[in-house]
């Protein structure tokens, strides 16, 4: 249930309050997403780690339906 996901960030347990949704454009399509859950703590330092790393990133408050 995505209820009960957990944060994304290593060692964190919190319960995720947020999505982020990212893929890598140099070896997937565009249809092609990934989706990390994440506290309210960590959804800025996840959603910046994949940003430095040029991927597109969409950050959403709630956990994806």
């Amino acid at each position: 249930m995505t209820e009960d996901l957990e944060c994304a960030r290593a060692d964190c347990r919190a319960a995720a309050t947020h999505h982020i949704v990212w893929r890598n454009p140099r070896i997937h399509d565009a249809d092609r997403r990934k989706i990390w859950p994440a506290c309210d703590e960590h959804v800025g330092f996840l959603s910046d780690y994949l940003r430095t790393r040029e991927f597109p990133v969409e950050v959403s408050e709630g956990l994806p339906s």
